[in-house]
């Protein structure tokens, strides 16, 4: 929402007409920025809606994908955090400053309303950061949504934890077993193709974008 002072008038004097709804370049309209974004969907919704009293509300749903630093040293318990930043690089902080229309609260449960609750990860925060970047001698007003989400691990516990631990017992229990030393040595090649079977699947369920590798992974 911003406000246009000129783009004012008296319902009454117009049929009682409060509202109009008008193509996005019609009017100014502030030019705005994902910072973090790698690609997007471009919206179809290239509408304003303009007040009697001059304000303008533009509402455009985009579908974006972002760049994000993983820390899956936990793995599969872990816990990311990513930023979603908004900015208007055309315009410095004395033409321009930009304000949350909701708070972090307000945002946070629209989010987990919206937000699809039965796949892998489990929305859990959301924190809301307005500041001015100094860039080149200048200031630019900036708004920051830090994303928190969690990783359900249901999957990789029934899919790899488990299967791990029992290998290990399964091992444990022939090398100390009352066994032959023949069925010993049958039982460990068995073992240990099970184990390069579940070495496989985990590489290729670990994510990659991270300095650290995960614990579950250096085991």
């Amino acid at each position: 929402e911003w406000e246009n002072p000129f783009a004012t008038w008296d319902p009454q004097d117009f049929c009682n007409i409060s509202e109009v709804i008008l193509p996005l370049d019609t009017y100014w309209s502030p030019p705005i920025f994902i910072l973090e974004r790698v690609n997007e969907q471009n919206s179809i919704m290239d509408y304003v809606v303009l007040m009697h009293n001059g304000k303008f509300n533009s509402t455009r749903p985009f579908q974006v994908t972002l760049t994000c630093s993983l820390i899956i040293l936990k793995f599969p318990f872990d816990t990311q955090t990513c930023n979603l930043s908004i900015a208007s690089f055309l315009y410095s902080v004395t033409d321009l400053v930009m304000k949350g229309k909701r708070t972090a609260h307000e945002s946070m449960t629209d989010s987990q309303s919206l937000f699809l609750t039965d796949g892998e990860w489990k929305f859990t925060n959301l924190s809301l950061l307005e500041f001015t970047e100094i860039m080149d001698d200048r200031g630019y007003s900036v708004i920051t949504y830090m994303i928190s989400m969690e990783r359900r691990p249901t999957l990789y516990i029934l899919n790899l934890i488990l299967p791990t631990c029992a290998l290990y017992l399964l091992d444990m229990a022939v090398l100390f077993g009352p066994s032959s030393l023949e069925e010993k040595i049958n039982f460990q090649i068995a073992i240990i193709l099970g184990s390069s079977m579940l070495a496989v699947i985990l590489n290729n369920s670990l994510p990659t974008s991270s300095n650290k590798p995960p614990v579950i992974g250096t085991h």
